[in-house]
């Protein structure tokens, strides 16, 4: 009898002790590992035994319950831990995914599990070693059974049936990876102590595999991640668990070439499965492990291209004296000297970080207990290494701010004299509509003519620069010997406002290599182009205004050169410049507020912000907070060039619009004067219109345009604005009564 029950506690039924699922199957089969965890208790005192008392059948029966834990719990981490799944580590990460998919989620292996399963047999351990001390204590001294077994084990009974709830739950819902620590987290909250050390211990077995993940991830820059447990997942994990068939899966990976694996590896290559980010871990810290982890495979990844390219910038550090002579030869790539790959990666991320990042890991590893401020320090310090060195790569090596001020330079048409050289050059072409065929190759003409006169071969940065019809197809290149990843932008997206004419699609593509495709993403460059075709027309427009007026007052001084040869013409000439000078106030006028926006944008909103941005890239060290910067520098060119509100940018287009038809037509040899009178009385409602809104307490008084009321004092400097605005409608239509009607 005292064996049969020392037995049971064992997990091993009799004839005196019995498991009912087993008896109502078969007689003495034994349920293997893979069987279904039982939630109820089987295991009951046979009822053919009669030499026992009731009192004591109560007691033996509250006893086995712990062997019927055990048994559950034996059979969990015996399967848990099973190493059969190790022989499909010979296939590809795709093909085991592929399988387990097919095979069914309920089958697929998790080191988490194991881990935890591993801490199930430490406690089992104990209890066994509790069991046997007490039958060494009963055969050693003839004591009350019952009650030294219940003495003996009495502890368990606050142990084992709550870790029999835990693996119930686990197995019944398929509780894996994250998830398991954020349930054993929760579990570890409960008044019993015992208990409490005991799911601490199994929480602290899950962390190892966390921390493991963390090292692969934060060191090395891999994900190690078999299963899908992690919290930081490939794109193309999830896209093996919803295709709907494998062949999708491998031809959206054949499809990426490796540029564009490296670049879309930093912008959507990982991110955070929610699904398995433990509850105690905050999103800010997730993402803080997201950046680290990507940046370090940035750092330990570099491109070829850019091997011969960091190559070049030590002879340039070691050389000072030394200069590439020739526009051309600038770009040509060095055959010597022959630099390692790992030596580049090794100053990238010098080893001394990586074992930095290591050893803080380790530390959080080895203690016994998670704690939530130590951790979130660790990833805080982590991320900062990783944040510091990105900076340096893209900031000192690949020579950010040269890069933006070239993109200044060229989008944002800090570069006047070649954009007014490029605008003269390509006046006759823009009167005319633009050809489909050849639209852009017309184009490249002017373009390569401003270029010859206006850039000099120091400027290494104007090879980058592309001229493009969006709506036309092909690519203008000005220079074609320089290897680059190219980060195209679609000009027909940023041009949705009203359109000035055919050439209002002209747009700039700028050609980025590795590694500022981290930094000027396509949505930056876009941003960019927005603003360089509101510039571009706005600059047009200011041109078009000053040669009209040039090109007419040449025609009236030839006019007033041949009046003794011919009266007749003469005559005509007269009536002309008659018809004609009462329109040159409203060209003042037009030509007052295009240049006082010109002179807005380009000085109090473009100049100031650069500052700004200049100041920052001096100060800030980290790659994250630049990139902030770097948005925010956009959003404030945008809102305070009035692009993001609708009817302020469409109400800038049509005065662009009329500007442009104002001066065709004026340069006309048959001026029709009713047009002129409408495109006159058109401008002077738009222009009231804007002045309207730009001086609401909305736009002049909120901090979005900062610079704004020094806009409108320029523009109304001696109140003439202001009383040409209110009284557009009297000026025009000889209404004496209207001039009231905006107060």
């Amino acid at each position: 009898m005292l064996h049969e029950l020392l037995l049971a506690l064992l997990g091993y039924t009799g004839d005196l002790i019995i498991d009912e699922r087993e008896h109502e199957e078969s007689l003495g089969v034994q349920l293997s590992s893979d069987s279904a965890i039982s939630e109820e208790c089987t295991f009951k005192l046979s009822s053919d035994i009669s030499f026992i008392q009731i009192s004591e059948r109560d007691v033996i029966e509250r006893l086995i319950k712990l062997g019927f834990y055990y048994r559950e719990l034996d059979r969990f981490a015996t399967k848990s831990r099973d190493l059969s799944w190790i022989r499909s580590l010979n296939v590809t990460t795709l093909e085991r995914k592929l399988f387990e998919v097919k095979e069914g989620k309920k089958k697929r292996p998790s080191v988490y599990r194991r881990a935890i399963a591993n801490g199930i047999v430490e406690i089992l351990s104990i209890y066994r070693s509790a069991v046997l001390h007490v039958e060494q204590k009963l055969l050693s001294d003839p004591v009350p059974i019952l009650a030294t077994v219940t003495h003996g084990l009495n502890k368990f009974f606050v142990l084992l049936p709550p870790l029999h709830e835990l693996i119930v739950e686990i197995e019944r819902d398929d509780i894996r990876g994250g998830q398991l620590l954020n349930l054993l987290h929760k579990r570890c909250h409960c008044g019993v102590p015992e208990l409490q050390a005991c799911i601490q211990r199994l929480l602290w077995h899950g962390h190892q595999v966390m921390y493991h993940q963390l090292a692969s991830w934060m060191v090395y820059g891999i994900l190690q991640d078999q299963h899908g447990e992690f919290f930081i997942r490939r794109q193309e994990d999830m896209e093996v668990e919803n295709a709907s068939s494998p062949p999708e899966i491998f031809e959206k990976s054949v499809r990426k070439s490796p540029d564009d694996a490296s670049l879309s590896d930093w912008h959507l290559g990982f991110h955070i499965f929610l699904d398995m980010l433990p509850d105690y871990i905050h999103m800010r810290v997730a993402e803080s492990i997201l950046f680290a982890g990507k940046a370090i495979r940035v750092l330990r990844n570099p491109s070829p291209a850019f091997k011969y390219q960091d190559v070049a910038f030590h002879q340039q550090i070691s050389k000072e004296s030394h200069k590439v002579q020739g526009f051309t030869g600038r770009f040509g790539l060095p055959k010597e000297p022959c630099v390692d790959k790992n030596i580049i990666r090794e100053e990238l991320l010098p080893q001394s970080e990586a074992d930095k990042i290591d050893a803080m890991l380790l530390e959080l590893k080895e203690s016994s207990e998670f704690r939530k401020r130590s951790f979130e320090y660790v990833v805080d310090s982590i991320r900062a290494i990783a944040a510091s060195h990105l900076w340096q790569l893209v900031v000192v090596r690949a020579d950010l701010n040269g890069h933006l001020k070239a993109l200044k330079d060229y989008f944002l048409l800090a570069k006047g004299d070649f954009f007014q050289c490029f605008l003269e050059e390509s006046r006759q072409l823009m009167r005319l509509p633009p050809r489909q065929s050849s639209a852009e190759a017309d184009l490249m003409v002017p373009f390569q003519l401003a270029a010859i006169k206006t850039i000099s071969e120091e400027d290494k940065y104007f090879s980058r620069v592309s001229l493009r019809m969006p709506s036309f197809g092909i690519t203008v290149t000005p220079q074609t010997n320089l290897p680059k990843v190219r980060a195209s932008v679609d000009g027909n997206s940023a041009s949705s406002e009203l359109s000035l004419d055919g050439w209002d699609g002209i747009a700039l593509e700028y050609s980025v290599n590795w590694p500022l495709h981290l930094f000027f993403t396509q949505e930056v460059l876009s941003k960019y182009l927005r603003v360089f075709q509101y510039l571009l027309r706005l600059k047009r427009t200011q041109m078009e205004l000053e040669k009209s007026w040039a090109s007419v007052m040449h025609q009236d001084h030839t006019d007033f050169a041949n009046r003794r040869h011919d009266r007749m013409s003469c005559s005509t000439s007269q009536q002309r410049r008659q018809g004609v000078r009462p329109m040159w106030p409203v060209r003042e006028h037009m030509a007052f507020l295009i240049r006082n926006l010109q002179f807005y944008i380009q000085v109090d909103v473009i100049e100031s912000q650069w500052n700004v941005l200049q100041a920052h890239v001096q100060d800030s060290h980290d790659f994250t907070e630049l990139v902030g910067f770097h948005q925010e520098y956009l959003s404030a060119l945008i809102s305070q060039s009035f692009l993001d509100i609708g009817s302020v940018s469409r109400i800038l287009d049509s005065i662009m619009k009329l500007c442009l038809q104002f001066c065709w037509n004026i340069e006309c040899e048959n001026v029709n004067t009713s047009e002129l009178e409408h495109i006159t009385e058109e401008f002077n409602k738009k222009s009231n219109s804007l002045y309207t809104i730009l001086r609401s307490s909305r736009l002049a008084g909120s901090q979005r345009a900062p610079f704004l009321r020094r806009f409108l004092l320029r523009l109304n400097f001696n109140s003439f604005f202001e009383t040409t605005a209110r009284g557009v409608m009297n000026v025009v239509r000889s209404r004496p009564t209207l001039p009231d009607m905006h107060q």
